[in-house]
């Protein structure tokens, strides 16, 4: 494949096509993921085809054949590969805050991803798909991942035992389960109002983790040490400890 792309065949005498603009080649297979990724964002993957990514992208079902040979298949999983970057992107620790505050702008990220990309989320996670393959579900779990690396890392944690690794693997479906949802009920709940609510279960899932782990335990004191005595954490769980919390 050169570096440009050659000006196409004129069209048939008495039959109108669009015209194409020529594009170096990189920067062509960067348009066609996007028009691809929003296409798969939109409406769930088996209702994709390339053609309409080659209408939306004004190129040509070959030109598309030309950077994908696997067809819709290798698409979508380049589409889902820049997805899954982008949002692996996002799980990026503020400097500043309070460790409640930094794991709500964390969140407020992954909501804005999973707002942008509704169908897509929802078709991705709960699989099914026909276009869904052991690479693509490897994606997927690369996400998930990362997320464990960075969370475990976000406590100060090296090596995390197995209750902790199963704490945070455990918080990181709530947080799938919770967006799932929050999609299928049309949002009705703000977004910063579920941000606080998942920051909340992460806090209580970890203090009844601590009940049983030493580590953990360790975690949740350093996480109310640097969250403070009037923090979200030590509020929240004042209020359970309370007599009447549940009254």
């Amino acid at each position: 494949m050169s570096d440009t792309e050659p000006v196409p065949a004129a069209a048939p005498a008495g039959r109108k096509r669009a015209g194409y603009r020529r594009l170096p080649v990189q920067q062509r297979r960067e348009q066609l993921i996007a028009v691809a990724l929003a296409l798969f964002s939109a409406r769930p993957p088996d209702e994709v085809s390339l053609d309409d990514v080659a209408e939306a992208s004004g190129a040509s079902r070959p030109l598309v054949y030309r950077y994908f040979a696997g067809g819709k298949q290798q698409l979508y999983e380049a589409a889902l590969r820049s997805a899954a970057e982008e949002l692996i992107s996002r799980f990026v620790v503020p400097a500043r805050g309070t460790p409640t505050e930094q794991l709500g702008t964390v969140l407020s990220g992954y909501l804005s991803f999973v707002a942008e990309h509704d169908a897509g989320y929802a078709a991705l996670l709960r699989g099914g798909s026909v276009v869904e393959t052991a690479r693509t579900s490897a994606i997927v779990d690369e996400v998930r991942r990362t997320a464990l690396r960075r969370t475990v890392r976000y406590m100060g944690v090296r090596e995390p035992g197995p209750r902790l690794t199963l704490l945070v693997r455990s918080w990181i479906s709530v947080v799938e389960a919770c967006s799932l949802s929050w999609l299928d009920e049309g949002r009705q709940l703000p977004p910063a109002e579920l941000c606080d609510w998942l920051v909340d279960e992460f806090v209580v899932m970890t203090a009844a983790t601590a009940f049983h782990d030493e580590q953990t335990a360790e975690v949740l004191a350093g996480l109310l040490a640097l969250d403070g005595p009037d923090g979200r954490a030590a509020r929240l769980l004042g209020r359970l400890a309370a007599p009447h919390a549940l009254g």
